[in-house]
């Protein structure tokens, strides 16, 4: 069986920023591998594009470049949040503004969203929005460790339901 439209593909990968002999960045545990439905947009593009094909066994090495993976930094996604936003009771958490810091925010539609801390001033807080794998290529080694066929009701939900588990 090859990867391909509604396969249920399990891999293990490595991921490195810097080039393929990079310092690690992210790698998957050999009993937590990363299972997706190929074909369902959960995956960056190019990811699936360049496992296509491939069979159990297979191992894989390829670049994304950062256009094509998280995309480049936007200037507009870096914006100063009056501090009054981080009170609780009117005081600020301590340490909870600490330049790098990441926080959970919330947009106005309700959704989550993360943001670094890049600067503190006086009455405002600077926050970069932009995904912190922005302006970086990827390097990808792995192997591909099983594929199968997705179930309906994991075509209609839209995501792997592995080990008999199945939670919404």
């Amino acid at each position: 069986m090859k990867i391909e439209k509604n396969k249920v593909v399990s891999l293990g990968y490595e991921l490195r920023t810097g080039g393929f002999d990079s310092e690690l960045t992210e790698k998957t545990q050999e009993n937590q591998p990363l299972e997706f439905i190929y074909g369902m947009g959960m995956m960056i593009p190019k990811f699936e594009e360049n496992l296509e094909g491939l069979k159990k066994g297979d191992t894989f090495q390829f670049k994304i470049e950062a256009a094509n993976g998280y995309g480049l930094s936007n200037p507009e996604n870096i914006i100063e949040l009056p501090k009054s936003t981080f009170e609780v009771d009117g005081k600020v958490e301590d340490g909870m503004l600490t330049i790098g810091n990441v926080l959970t925010m919330q947009d106005q539609q309700g959704r989550h969203l993360n943001a670094k801390v890049v600067e503190v001033k006086d009455d405002v807080v600077v926050m970069d929005f932009n995904h912190p794998m922005a302006d970086k290529d990827l390097y990808f080694k792995g192997e591909i460790l099983d594929i199968r066929d997705a179930t309906q009701e994991e075509l209609d939900h839209g995501h792997v339901h592995s080990g008999g588990h199945h939670h919404h």
